[in-house]
């Protein structure tokens, strides 16, 4: 267990396991590094996984903001230097995958390979629609509703009836774990503002992304936005809904580790 002080003096905790190329895993909205615990079991034989927590999240210090996309991959880049790695694989899933973006684009020496899973270049409609209702709630004071409705767009139907006493258990949390509120909502908006389709044609680094069809949080139809704006990206999908590094973490293990795994 590690944590940096960041350049603004923000504590920014990370974890890492295993052995191997170095390997930045990014979570999502949710920003806790643990969140990866499913497939650094998988992968930890292989590689050395750097797993970091979101500023504003997880065991990382909450300041009231500001919170900027470029903030939070500039928190990374700081994590890297701290771990004494100058270069590394780059794997960010949803909010973490518009991070590998932002890295891939302000920071391009950083990132070997990037998998950019289940994520977005910039919001649509829909998407804007979805977000801006999650806002809502937090700004209502109603965070266990706002854990439900992740819960209920984030698994597939077949997860949420095997671990319903566990995560129950989170909403009843919720909070807590989203508290302070104010932060939570700063970093949805952070999402909102996030836009870097345009300039995503600029990649370089060899790219996989990866969605999945039964996505209800950001569905498949972003992954191929993706994946046709990045140039050479390859585009995989699985099933599991949003969270199938979770739930299928077999399967993304492997795709992952075959894709990061190539020869130059």
């Amino acid at each position: 267990m590690s944590e940096i002080v960041a350049s603004d003096g923000c504590r920014v905790h990370y974890d890492v396991v295993g052995q191997g190329e170095p390997v930045v895993l990014i979570p999502g909205l949710g920003g806790d590094g643990r969140f990866w615990e499913p497939v650094a079991a998988r992968l930890a034989g292989r590689f050395r996984l750097i797993m970091v927590d979101h500023r504003g999240a997880g065991r990382s210090d909450r300041p009231s903001g500001p919170y900027a996309m470029a903030r939070i991959a500039a928190d990374v880049a700081e994590i890297m230097d701290d771990a004494g790695v100058a270069e590394a694989h780059l794997v960010g899933h949803s909010t973490g995958g518009a991070v590998v973006q932002t890295l891939a684009l302000d920071a391009p020496h950083r990132g070997r390979r990037l998998v950019i899973s289940g994520s977005w270049p910039a919001a649509d409609a829909r998407f804007r629609m979805l977000f801006e209702a999650r806002l809502a709630l937090l700004e209502a004071n109603q965070p266990a509703i706002y854990q439900a409705f992740t819960h209920v767009l984030g698994y597939d139907a077949a997860w949420l009836a095997d671990h319903e006493e566990e995560l129950a258990a989170a909403v009843t949390r919720a909070p807590q774990a989203l508290a302070p509120l104010d932060v939570a909502a700063q970093r949805i908006r952070m999402l909102l503002a996030f836009d870097r389709l345009a300039d995503l044609p600029r990649i370089t680094a060899p790219t996989l992304v990866i969605g999945a069809g039964d996505d209800e949080m950001v569905p498949f139809e972003q992954s191929e936005r993706l994946a046709a704006t990045i140039p050479g990206a390859e585009l995989h999908q699985l099933s599991g809904g949003h969270f199938y590094p979770r739930t299928r973490a077999d399967a993304f293990a492997d795709l992952v580790a075959g894709f990061l795994g190539r020869q130059p």
